[in-house]
Parts: structure tokens; sequence; C-alpha cells
């Protein structure tokens, strides 16, 4: 006598269904990592039941006065950002304090996406993050939801 066992199928969301919202939030006065990896978890929608790791279910985010975030401790004179140019000797740094002067968005993205999968996926979540220097941003129209993130 042979034992048939029910098979049972986990339900995957359609590209259609997943419900896609706009998000704005302030990051006057947080923490950088942890404002980060709260933003890392809306865009990549592990905040929802319908969450699936191998697809896009997460919001959009905007961020609004990315010049005010802060660091913990020391960080601000200490922390630099280093990438590497790919010819001889093109070791290159920047302070994070240089960093914030002229290009704060950059701080931000570059710590959204140390927290995102670093492949095709993780590139196309990245896109849903926009990052704005000061209190004005151009997404009026999308209608974003204000959300405050404890850090």
């Amino acid at each position: 006598m042979a034992i048939t066992a029910k098979i049972q199928k986990t339900p995957l969301p359609g590209v259609n269904e997943i419900e896609r919202k706009w998000y704005v939030v302030d990051a006057k006065g947080k923490i950088l990592g942890r404002f980060a990896s709260e933003i890392a978890k809306i865009i990549r929608g592990k905040n929802k039941p319908v969450f699936t790791p191998h697809l896009d279910t997460g919001d959009f985010v905007i961020v609004i006065n990315a010049k005010d975030v802060r660091l913990s401790g020391k960080k601000l004179d200490q922390k630099e950002y280093r990438w590497y140019t790919g010819y001889p000797s093109g070791l290159r740094s920047i302070k994070y304090r240089d960093l914030l002067k002229t290009n704060p968005r950059r701080i931000i993205m570059h710590a959204v996406w140390g927290m995102l999968p670093h492949n095709r996926l993780g590139r196309k979540l990245l896109k849903k993050l926009k990052v704005y220097e000061d209190e004005n941003h151009p997404h009026a129209a999308q209608k974003p939801e204000p959300i405050d993130i404890k850090t």
C-alpha cells in the first residue's frame, strides 16, 4: 500500500498583485546605520506579509534632510570611504566630514546599498531609494506617506 502525501505549495505573489507605496522619511538627527537598516527593510519588503527573498516586494522611500544625518562616537572625524579605481596606485579615499559637505546623498545611498543583496535584485531595489539634501523633493504626485523611523 503506497502512502501518498499532499504537497502544499507556498503561494507567491504575482507581479500585478504587489501593492507599492511611497514613504517619505526625515533623516534629521537620525543615526546613519540604524536609519539605513530600517530603510533597507522597507525597500526590500521585509515589513510585508508577502515578502519573498527572490522577488521585489518592497516600497519606494524618499529620504529628506540627508545632510543632517549623524554618526555616533568619533566617526565624524575617523570614518572614511575608500575605493579603488583599477589603475596602479589608484586607491582613493574621502573623509566622512568632507563627503557630508560635498555629496550627502551618497552617504545614505552607500549605507543602504551595504544592507541590500549585492546582485541584480539589489541594484533594482536601490533604484527605489530617492535621497535629497533638504526638505524639497519632486515626488508630491506620488502622495508619499510620512513615516517616523525610531533610531
